[in-house]
């Protein structure tokens, strides 16, 4: 069961960091340190900061903004 969390959080928990990482060009691992000492200074708030950012990052697909389409009048 410990085997089974573990994997989970490395599967999905630590994808935030890494997908921060990517955008904001900095190493994973940079993050993972700003998030810990963070909650070490906030008493833990960062960390449902952390959980909410990882629940949108997996559910992406649901938030994505649509495009509005161009109409037929919108000739340019």
């Amino acid at each position: 069961m410990i085997n089974d969390i573990i994997c989970y959080f490395e599967r999905f928990a630590f994808g935030v960091c890494a997908w921060w990482g990517d955008k904001l060009g900095i190493k994973s691992s940079s993050i993972r340190m700003f998030f810990i000492y963070l909650s070490f200074l906030t008493f833990g708030s960062p960390l449902i900061i952390y959980l909410i950012m990882a629940f949108i990052l997996e559910h992406k697909k649901f938030f994505k903004i649509r495009k509005k389409r161009p109409s037929i009048w919108d000739l340019e």
